[in-house]
């Protein structure tokens, strides 16, 4: 190694300083319902017969189609934006080629005595390393929608409508089940919150959530019974355009498997 002649060292006077964050607080916003429950249920019973096809084309009788019930209940949806950013130093090492007739180099009151050496870098010659840090700043910031399991919500899945003047009598008369506290919190954090593993020493540290809503949207489901089956099965509609709702099979467990995944808080939104 490059052999150092002079013992001063350069001293940085940057102190690690501890993560500053910036939460806003939480709303929280309930859709109005725009759909009368009987156009649901008029909608419904044009296509119950679909529930219980076979092989695309063995239809049920229409009479053996059953109305059983009619429930609304409310989806949340969280909308988050947050930013992560970080002022650090890291080490580094430089080789500078340096004609192989020097004996010693002067930098920044250092001597340095260049050393011959192969180094796929500089070739066959003489060089000295530099020892040092540099200092790097990491930013990343972003918003997210995602769903009760944790999942990315496309932004068209999210109608616009009207809100509740009073969302929090809402919640409490549909008894509707709220999302944990922190957990959008959390959320972002996990996806930005993602610290370099080469530092040194930290100038600057912040984490910032500058956007919380919860969005709770009204959905209606309606189950049949094929009474001849003794079968069951059910379809949901959505409670602001009365568009069906698209099942998704494997819905919860694969909510679970991506929220355990990606971060092990968002397991008490379930």
């Amino acid at each position: 190694m490059t052999e150092t002649v002079s013992s001063d060292k350069v001293v940085i006077s940057v102190q690690n300083t501890p993560l500053r964050e910036s939460v806003v607080a939480r709303k929280t916003v309930v859709y109005e319902t725009l759909v009368n429950p009987t156009v649901i249920r008029v909608a419904s019973e044009k296509l119950k017969q679909q529930l219980f096809t076979r092989f695309g084309f063995l239809k049920p009788k229409l009479e053996e189609i059953q109305f059983v019930s009619i429930d609304k209940y409310y989806e949340p949806y969280i909308v988050v934006s947050g930013m992560y950013s970080i002022d650090y130093y890291r080490k580094c090492a430089y080789t500078i080629k340096v004609d192989e007739r020097v004996l010693e180099v002067i930098l920044l009151e250092k001597k340095f005595v260049p050393e011959r050496a192969m180094d796929s870098a500089i070739g066959d010659g003489s060089s000295i390393r530099l020892e040092g840090e540099e200092r790097l700043v990491h930013e990343a910031k972003s918003s997210f929608i995602f769903d009760r399991y944790g999942r990315d919500a496309k932004l068209e899945k999210l109608p616009s409508a009207p809100s509740e003047k009073n969302p929090k009598k809402v919640i409490a008369k549909f008894g509707i089940e709220e999302v944990a506290q922190n957990v959008d919190v959390d959320f972002v954090r996990g996806r930005l919150f993602k610290r370099p593993n080469e530092i040194k020493r930290v100038v600057n540290e912040i984490f910032e959530v500058s956007e919380r809503v919860v969005i709770y949207t009204p959905q209606f489901r309606i189950l049949y019974k094929n009474v001849k089956t003794g079968a069951e099965k059910a379809m949901e509609f959505d409670g602001v355009t009365s568009d069906r709702m698209q099942p998704s099979k494997g819905r919860i467990s694969q909510g679970i498997r991506i929220i355990k995944s990606r971060i092990k808080y968002l397991t008490s939104f379930r």
